[in-house]
């Protein structure tokens, strides 16, 4: 019998693969309305463009512990009804939920940003665990099909999300706009429904897809020795990172700021510098916001669409390239919003901001799924998301202070700035990712071989 066929996961049916990422919908939809709309509310509060980042801060720092401790619990965790990874699931969902019902009830910046910090702390701690839980579960032939099913997942539910305060206010006739300290009404029932899908998507998952118990020799099976162990499995798998997983974590921290300035400052960029909006209270600026929130909706359908068609151009291109050039669609998508003068034009760009969105959200992924070790999947994981959170700790330390004295707070400024960052994404991966052969990645993930021969 081949190693192969005796490591193998057994191949799943289509149903079973979108129910196993329904729970990434519900997720989304909680990340989307938060992303599109936290810079809006804060500046209803009354933050100015350059405190923005600075509000966003906790969440990124708690996210740098969190991660790496919950892929390592979950690697370590097994019960006979609930599994491995489904347990965090459900309690980032409950908690998430009720961070998301009380966020519109903000009366003060702290308490929103407090809000924000529990949101991405359980929100995280649902997350985390669904990308181990598509390794765990597929076979590598259906690895790309695994993640990208989790990228339609992820375009669905921001596309609704991202949508919910336009729908609100044009089609449910909610006001949108509220005075200086309080959130609009649209915004507001916006995240109770939010709440809503994060719950239900997430049971889903759970109560539809059942997990695979530990093989006798798996790390998850034996007891752990305490925080000490852990700490200390977390700090040598960081040191014993395998080649290629250093190269992408490397692309993944000049691609993210990119994602985090956007989310930063284009809804008001739009309301202010499109639509010549002046403040929160200015209907013409509630316009111009809820159209961003609109284009944004609109770049999560094209990532839903693009995702179906990206497995055959990943096995076409080989994963780098395609990652590439989807890389380069979302930096010019978001350097050329700056150039817009008809508020149409902002839908084309986004366009290439929903290619990239697609492929950031599973080529990263599945490049990784081959050189990481079986049985701690979930630690590596969780250290892999060190290069998404690492750029928005800077982000919101260091960006206030450019934001003032260098880009005289021109939130379109920041935006391009972002894409440039993204160009040098794509180079990185372009040049530095080798591309390995299958059998010696199937081999490296099923063996637990630390480091992978290609990087």
């Amino acid at each position: 019998m081949s190693l192969k066929t005796i490591f193998e996961n057994p191949k799943l049916t289509l149903v079973q693969i979108i129910n196993m990422s329904v729970g990434f919908f519900g997720i989304q939809f909680g990340w989307d309305l938060q992303r599109a709309n936290m810079g809006r509310i804060y500046e209803n509060l009354g933050a100015n463009p350059d405190q923005v980042p600075l509000l966003f801060l906790a969440a990124p720092l708690t996210g740098l512990l969190v991660q790496p401790i919950i892929g390592y619990l979950s690697d370590h965790t097994w019960h006979p009804k609930w599994g491995r990874r489904r347990p965090y699931f459900m309690i980032g969902a409950i908690v998430s939920s009720i961070a998301l019902i009380f966020m519109p009830h903000s009366s003060v910046l702290w308490m929103a940003a407090g809000l924000l910090w529990v949101l991405d702390v359980f929100g995280n701690i649902a997350m985390e665990p669904f990308r181990a839980f598509v390794t765990d579960k597929l076979p590598d032939s259906q690895v790309n099909r695994g993640f990208i099913m989790q990228s339609m997942m992820i375009g669905l539910g921001g596309s609704v999300a991202s949508a919910l305060p336009w729908l609100m206010n044009n089609v449910f006739h909610l006001q949108n706009t509220a005075a200086k300290g309080s959130i609009p009404e649209n915004v507001r029932f916006s995240f109770y429904i939010g709440a809503f899908f994060f719950f239900a998507a997430v049971l889903w998952t759970v109560f539809t897809t059942k997990e695979y118990p530990p093989q006798e020799e798996d790390s998850s099976k034996k007891n752990t020795n305490g925080f000490s162990d852990g700490v200390n499995e977390i700090f040598s798998a960081l040191r014993n990172m395998p080649k290629r997983m250093q190269i992408v974590s490397l692309v993944q921290f000049f691609t993210w700021p990119g994602l985090f300035l956007m989310w930063f400052y284009y809804t008001t960029a739009v309301a202010v510098n499109v639509f010549g909006g002046k403040d929160a209270a200015d209907p013409i600026y509630a316009q111009g916001a809820d159209f961003g929130s609109l284009t944004l909706a609109y770049y999560s359908v094209i990532t839903f669409l693009f995702a179906l068609v990206l497995p055959k151009i990943a096995d076409a291109l080989g994963r780098k390239t395609t990652h590439a050039i989807c890389l380069i669609c979302g930096a010019i998508g978001l350097i050329s919003v700056a150039w817009v003068h008809d508020k149409n034009m902002l839908y084309l760009c986004m366009t290439g901001v929903g290619i990239a969105w697609a492929s950031i959200l599973s080529m990263p992924y599945a490049m990784l799924s081959g050189s990481l070790p079986k049985d701690k999947i979930g630690i590596y994981m969780g250290i892999f998301n060190f290069f998404i959170v690492l750029p928005e700790i800077i982000a919101s330390l260091g960006f206030g202070w450019l934001m003032r004295n260098v880009l005289n707070n021109d939130r379109l400024l920041a935006v391009q700035l972002g894409g440039g960052l993204m160009i040098l994404a794509a180079i990185i991966c372009y040049l530095f990712i080798r591309e390995p052969k299958k059998s010696d990645d199937v081999l490296t993930a099923k063996l637990g071989v630390e480091e992978n021969r290609s990087v």
